[in-house]
């Protein structure tokens, strides 16, 4: 397998609530496994995801993970998925899905550089940059 360089998003206890919402989002296949898969099924947060992963038919990879149990949730300010490309229509949906129930920084919309470009946070607390390459 070649390298790969690609977001890997912690969960305060909703992992595969919001993995299963990516999903939905950006269609693909999913592996989730649990805490307990790997150690004790009896012990705390044991149904909890400990790896998962979304690999979609576009090329876009997205891991995610609830901290382990004990573990504080450290959300960061540090880390931004980005989507870009031309495919206008694909991208306006993966825009209207990711904003939707979450809060826009930046409309949707044409800028000074051409293309159309918008930043949200969506509902689970991932920042996003959606850029539309000349529309």
């Amino acid at each position: 397998m070649a390298s790969r360089l690609n977001p890997y998003v912690s969960f305060p206890g909703n992992a595969r609530e919001a993995m299963e919402f990516y999903q939905r989002v950006f269609g693909g296949d999913l592996a989730m496994n649990t805490f307990g898969e790997f150690g004790s099924p009896d012990m705390p947060g044991a149904d909890k995801i400990m790896h998962a992963m979304l690999e979609t038919d576009d090329g876009f990879t997205l891991m995610g993970a609830d901290n382990p149990p004990g573990e504080e949730h450290r959300p960061g300010n540090n880390i931004t998925v980005s989507l870009s490309g031309d495919d206008t229509d694909a991208l306006r949906g993966y825009w209207q899905q990711l904003s939707d129930g979450g809060q826009v920084a930046v409309p949707l919309e044409k800028q000074m550089w051409g293309d159309e470009f918008g930043m949200c946070t969506d509902r689970f607390g991932t920042p996003w940059m959606v850029n539309i390459a000349g529309s």
